[in-house]
């Protein structure tokens, strides 16, 4: 079996009508990519920004403290977040799914703490704000 090579003329060659449609469409095909990236918004996303540590604003503060990290932020997960500081009582804050998802995009957050006793201030609470920088 001796193997020969086609001649040229026995080969399917398109005919004009067929190469100039299968040209355009390559062409178009190239245009939607380009298309499909250049449409949409003028203007470009805005990234989110990277969280960072909070601290707290205690009113009617007598020694109390506390931050929400960076990490807890991104995060996202409820807590409980203890802000005793160096008061001689404890409180405590806490701190919702929400409430991170509002410090992630830069929005204050204002939470009541724990109300707990003290010998000096007696029962009370106090309220806490939170306000990313």
């Amino acid at each position: 079996m001796s193997h020969r090579p086609e001649s040229f003329e026995s080969r399917w060659l398109p005919t004009r009508r067929e190469f100039t449609l299968e040209a355009a469409l390559a062409v178009l095909a190239g245009c939607v990519v380009t298309i499909t990236e250049g449409c949409g918004s003028s203007t470009s996303p805005t990234p989110t920004p990277t969280p960072t540590d909070v601290p707290a604003s205690v009113s009617a503060n007598h020694n109390h403290s506390g931050v929400i990290s960076a990490a807890q932020i991104t995060t996202g997960a409820a807590f409980t977040l203890n802000i005793q500081g160096t008061a001689a009582h404890p409180h405590t804050v806490s701190i919702t799914q929400a409430d991170l998802t509002a410090l992630k995009n830069r929005q204050s957050v204002t939470r009541e703490s724990s109300t707990d006793p003290s010998n000096t201030f007696g029962n009370h609470s106090h309220q806490v704000t939170f306000t990313p920088v």
